[in-house]
């Protein structure tokens, strides 16, 4: 750079990219590089640095796209050990991240050419130990068909692996194909991405001159064509450079000399006056060249991005799709999705069907297990009671029980073989705790050392005193056993597909109550009562008002008057009333209060019934509110997270909660109750309150299941098991083998509830004789005032003339009087025919009057017509 120079077109890699651009900034030349990817190569730290290609973060982010696409969730990442190499990986890291993806594992190759194949056969072993079978090779074409010979020697190109190379690949197959055939068979079912670029006349016309220049011998790769746009964009910019009075001038940095005994002659570089000017022109230019459009955007970068999708097979290699930052994956070109809206939902990314390594169409799963002979260690909670879940075969390491036949049930539909071993966590004498067997999964120790591993050594020292106890603990791949999930345990561990549905349940004494003599004033409190007789007589009077006046009914002596409104009032509760309503008013009065008789009598009946043939609660608590607001202890399981939930959620204090080890203790604590040192009521999960109930008829669930959960089967986060299981756990729930599993466990034998529900029904008489009761008093008293009547006409009413005779004896006289008046018919109509004569004696009185009237006018008259005549 001792001439004068204005612009700088490469160089072919990132290292040296990284070099040159320190220099392109202090002499401000612009650089455009057609070749180095790495996306650390930014505008802020190179100003004068111009990407005339794709960065490998979009390269990075189809890789991590097709990942997801598949549905693996770990790679393995070869890559070069120089900063192209790392940066790219790092890139492919953050993306898979952001869809919760992950590089399991990473390694890198050292950059030299001459890298010996024993050193690259150690790094594959090690890579074959692990269990995820996606591998990410990011090279350079030298060191990566050595990968490619060695792995295929190693069986590794074969069923169940994926390899996935970056555009290296794809770059020697459009520059040098056809490959060699042993080169080609160490390739075959590998996916590579190559830069798109659009079809067109201009292509293909440049591609047929190209060929009758080189004669076909060597191809052209996306990276030719972006050098070739490069070297047009240049002029392009410099034309405007020129148009716009720019001058190509230099000067000298007095900061920059050549140290003593150098050869460099730093002090010959020039700093170009107008490098700014060349740079703006640059980044504002907008054509089309091979390539496609020659537009930069506001990040510098090329806009549109976009990757061919390449799956080697055979001799050669096919498009299987492309990747666009405006649409993901798909099987139509992306100048197409250009004319569209943008669509990334999941049943737009489509690609077409690849030709797997094993030359197999099935799509691989993606990892296996550690291929070191190791099993899974899985715990399994050595459970006290409720062993119908999970329990240990005693004097064995055999476990059994739903739960178990559940796991093995499930294992048993996966596609591959797994080798596992159950391992017993508990002391055999109460229940472990279940939130510290989920903490012993492997991923809580993996995370653990390597937070250590990345700390300094002041951290790494207080870390590993802060987690010796974690560490010198066994650890389990997998707990398998009745696991309820919650959230905090989501947090740390993975769980499969819920097997059993679950919740937190109350449970609480019944028993049938004494109802007593006078339980049929329950339904209704006193005030209720009060109310209720005041509006009869209320109503009973407003119809007398509004029906005095024109209805006889209501007409009559004061006694008379007030025994109808009694009678009527009352009458109306069993809608027997005989009095006719002949006033619209009253008959309003009427229709809603028989509307509302009806709604009481109906009510009153339904309570009545309910508190004679239900058994009642006996416990204060009803419910999860009166569980937070009583004072009374609650019982829960040993072990179970119902206590974390009582006290954290609930906030239930801590001398409220007593642990409870077996159903029998559950029974005994209810019955006792709290004023004898049991519990009001039981807090436990959905499956074991359903077996504990099958056995204890005298207790209920009170309230609605206040949490929505289940159980499954945990393992480490990520972990691709879990997902398998998943599967495996909805076929067995299709197939029915999970709900046959679920009755031959947990299907026990019930109580006699048919019997206890008779003997609830079955009324008594201890719940009547009040009633009988009052209707006998009032019998009596009517019969006593019936008698006294009936006695005090016997005194009024003088004997007959047998009697006064002498006939019989006295005694005998006054019997058969007594006798003869409770036999005698009263006479009901004497006062009607009394009120008739009367009214008939008024009525003839009048007729009288009026005919008097008539004979005084004709006699009047008769003397006023003599007396004319007699004047005349």
């Amino acid at each position: 750079m001792e001439t004068d120079v204005v612009a700088i077109i490469g160089p072919q890699c990132s290292v040296v990219a990284h070099i040159i651009s320190h220099v392109a900034n202090e002499l401000q030349i612009p650089l455009l590089s057609f070749a180095a990817t790495d996306p650390t190569l930014s505008s802020l730290q190179f100003p004068f640095f111009v990407r005339t290609t794709q960065s490998d973060l979009y390269q990075m982010t189809a890789v991590a796209e097709i990942v997801d696409h598949y549905g693996w969730k770990e790679v393995i990442a070869i890559f070069i050990d120089d900063d192209g190499g790392r940066n790219g990986v790092s890139a492919l890291n953050d993306k898979l991240a952001e869809r919760r993806c992950r590089i399991s594992y990473k390694v890198g190759i050292q950059p030299d050419s001459v890298v010996n194949r024993g050193a690259i056969m150690d790094i594959l072993v090690k890579v074959a130990l692990i269990q995820s079978r996606i591998v990410v090779l990011h090279v350079n074409p030298i060191i990566g068909f050595k990968v490619f010979s060695v792995a295929n020697y190693l069986g590794m190109m074969g069923n169940g692996y994926v390899w996935i190379a970056t555009d290296w690949l794809s770059s020697v197959l459009d520059s040098a194909s056809p490959l060699p055939s042993e080169t080609m068979d160490t390739i075959q079912g590998v996916l590579t991405l190559r830069q798109h670029t659009p079809d067109s006349d201009r292509k293909r016309a440049f591609f047929s001159r190209w060929n009758k220049i080189t004669g076909g011998s060597l191809g052209l790769n996306s990276y030719g064509l972006y050098a070739y746009d490069s070297v047009w964009l240049l002029a392009h910019a410099l034309d405007a450079f020129f148009n716009q009075g720019g001058v190509i001038s230099f000067s000298n940095d007095s900061r920059i000399h050549s140290v003593a005994g150098s050869t460099l002659h730093l002090e010959a570089m020039n700093i170009f006056d107008d490098g700014m000017l060349l740079l703006n022109n640059i980044l504002l230019s907008n054509s089309v060249g091979l390539t496609g459009p020659l537009k930069f955007n506001s990040d510098r970068s090329l806009i549109l991005p976009a990757y061919d999708i390449i799956n080697v097979l055979g001799t050669g290699f096919r498009r299987i799709g492309y990747w666009s930052n405006y649409s993901g994956l798909s099987t139509v070109s992306p100048e197409t999705l250009y004319t569209k809206p943008p669509n990334r939902s999941s049943a737009s990314q489509k690609l077409y069907s690849v030709i797997w390594p094993g030359e197999t169409l099935s799509k691989p799963r993606g990892w296996v297990f550690p291929n070191n002979g190791k099993q899974l260690q899985i715990g399994v909670p050595n459970r006290v009671s409720y062993r119908e879940f999970v329990s240990q075969v005693r004097g064995t390491d055999l476990f059994k029980g739903f739960c178990i036949d559940v796991f093995t049930a499930a294992v048993n539909l996966l596609p591959y073989a797994v080798p596992y071993k159950f391992i017993s966590f508990g002391d055999g004498r109460k229940n472990p705790s279940y939130t510290e067997l989920v903490n012993k999964i492997t991923t809580g120790v993996s995370s653990a050392i390597t937070t250590m591993l990345n700390s300094s050594y002041e951290k790494f020292c207080f870390l590993l005193l802060a987690n010796c106890r974690i560490l010198f603990q066994q650890d389990f791949d997998a707990v398998v056993g009745d696991i309820a999930i919650v959230t905090n345990r989501t947090k740390i561990v993975d769980f499969t597909q819920p097997y059993v549905s679950s919740g937190m349940l109350i449970v609480a004494p019944f028993k049938k109550q004494n109802t007593g003599a006078w339980a049929f004033l329950r339904p209704f409190s006193p005030r209720l009562w009060i109310i209720t007789g005041s509006f009869f007589l209320i109503v009973g009077i407003v119809v007398w008002i509004l029906e005095h006046r024109i209805n006889d009914d209501f007409r009559g002596s004061p006694k008379h008057q007030i025994i109808t409104i009694l009678w009527f009032s009352f009458s109306t509760l069993f809608f027997a009333h005989r009095e006719n309503t002949m006033s619209t008013l009253g008959r309003l009065v009427l229709i809603i209060w028989l509307f509302v008789v009806l709604i009481i009598n109906s009510n009153y009946t339904a309570s009545l019934t309910s508190i004679l043939t239900v058994q009642q609660l006996s416990s204060p608590i009803k419910g999860v509110e009166s569980l937070i607001t009583s004072d009374e202890p609650v019982g829960y399981q040993v072990g179970s997270f119902a206590e974390h939930y009582l006290r954290e959620e609930l906030n239930i204090s801590k001398s409220r909660l007593v642990a409870l080890g077996s159903p029998e203790e559950y029974a005994l604590a209810l019955k006792l109750g709290p004023e004898k040192g049991g519990v009001a009521a039981v807090v436990d999960e959905r499956p074991y309150i359903e077996l504990f109930l099958s056995s204890q008829c005298t207790f209920r669930i009170v309230g609605q299941e206040f949490t929505k959960s289940g159980w499954g089967f945990a393992f480490p986060r990520d972990s691709p098991l879990a997902i398998d299981m998943s599967t495996a756990i909805l076929a067995l729930a299709e197939n029915g083998d999970l709900q046959r599993i679920h009755d031959k466990w947990l299907m026990q034998s019930t109580c006699s509830l048919e019997s206890t529900e008779i003997e609830s029904n079955q009324l008594h008489l201890s719940s009547f004789w009040g009633l009988f009761l009052i209707c006998g008093i009032t019998c009596f008293i009517a019969l006593l005032i019936y008698f006294l009547q009936i006695l005090r006409r016997l005194r009024s009413v003088p004997p007959p003339e047998s009697a006064s005779t002498g006939q019989g004896s006295p005694r005998s006289g006054r019997l058969q009087r007594f006798f003869s008046l409770m036999d005698e018919k009263k006479d009901q109509s004497k006062s009607g025919q009394k009120r008739r004569k009367v009214e008939k004696s008024l009525s003839d009185n009048d007729r009288d009057d009026e005919l008097g009237g008539k004979s005084k006018r004709r006699e009047t008259e008769m003397s006023t017509g003599s007396n004319v005549n007699s004047s005349n």
